[in-house]
Parts: structure tokens; C-alpha cells; sequence
């Protein structure tokens, strides 16, 4: 790992402007933001330490702990809400046997809860990966993640 964080640390400047683009590669290159990443980034940019974890905490794309290969994400917004997202989210939790904001222990799947898409003429929706599935239900999600789900 410190090798990866080393390579990332070594395209860019020394310059709080970089602090940002270096967490989204630190992540994107090992998944998530290890402790150790966030300490040498500190220490690259000269900066403290409460500075770095500040940024990343306040920005949702960051995670702290290794996430799944696959995420599958649920809109929990008012359309959805609405049309029985409740039940689409029961099924997947029962798929995958693990809640909002887990990671299956074999780390193949997240699970997330989401404010809301964006998509309510589609709702309700579950986002696996890239791939929007509107009009969800609980059969739809059952069938859509028993071809994702290596059971």
C-alpha cells in the first residue's frame, strides 16, 4: 500500500490545491481512504493532520473502510418512498444479509442508503454499480440482483 500512496503523492505539487484530486486517487486506487493514506498526504502537503481528515469527512464520496467490488444503491427520496422503496430495501438487505452502509464480509458488495437520486419519474430506483433499474420491485430487485449475487 505505501508504495501506491507514494506513486499518487509523487504526480503531484506540494500545494493545498492538490489535496482534494489526491484523496480521489488515493481512493480510487485502493477503494477507500486508509488511515495511512490520509497521514502521508498530511505529511506531503506540509498540512495537519485534522486538515486532511476534515476534507475528507466533509465530502460523501470519501470512505474510511473498504467498500464492495459491486454497490448497490437505494433512493430512499420521497417519490420512492412513496412507490415502496421500503420493500425493495427489505429484499435487498435479505439478498445480501447486510445493512445501509455494510459491506458483505467477502467485501464483493456495499450496500447504500441514498437521499435521492434525481430520478423520481423512474421510482422507485436501485442503482447497481453504474446501472439505474427504475420502476423497482421487490420481485424486479430480487431477479436483478440474483443474476449480480453469486449466492
Amino acid at each position: 500500500m505505501k508504495e501506491q500512496i507514494d506513486a499518487i503523492l509523487a504526480r503531484h505539487e506540494r500545494e493545498r490545491g492538490e489535496l482534494i484530486p489526491m484523496l480521489q486517487e488515493v481512493q480510487a486506487e485502493l477503494g477507500y481512504l486508509p488511515e495511512e493514506a490520509m497521514l502521508s498526504i498530511a505529511r506531503f502537503l506540509r498540512l495537519p493532520e485534522s486538515n486532511v481528515y476534515g476534507a475528507a469527512t466533509f465530502y460523501a464520496q470519501f470512505k474510511f473502510a473498504p467498500v464492495g467490488r459491486h454497490t448497490i444503491k437505494v433512493c430512499r427520496g420521497t417519490a420512492c418512498h412513496v412507490r415502496g422503496v421500503s420493500r425493495i430495501l427489505e429484499e435487498v438487505v435479505k439478498l445480501l444479509g447486510i445493512n445501509p452502509g455494510e459491506t458483505t464480509p467477502d467485501r464483493e458488495y456495499s450496500l447504500e442508503s441514498i437521499a435521492c437520486f434525481g430520478s423520481c419519474a423512474l421510482s422507485p430506483v436501485v442503482v447497481v454499480d453504474d446501472t439505474v433499474y427504475g420502476k423497482m420491485t421487490p420481485e424486479r430487485v430480487r431477479s436483478i440482483l440474483k443474476g449480480e449475487v453469486k449466492q
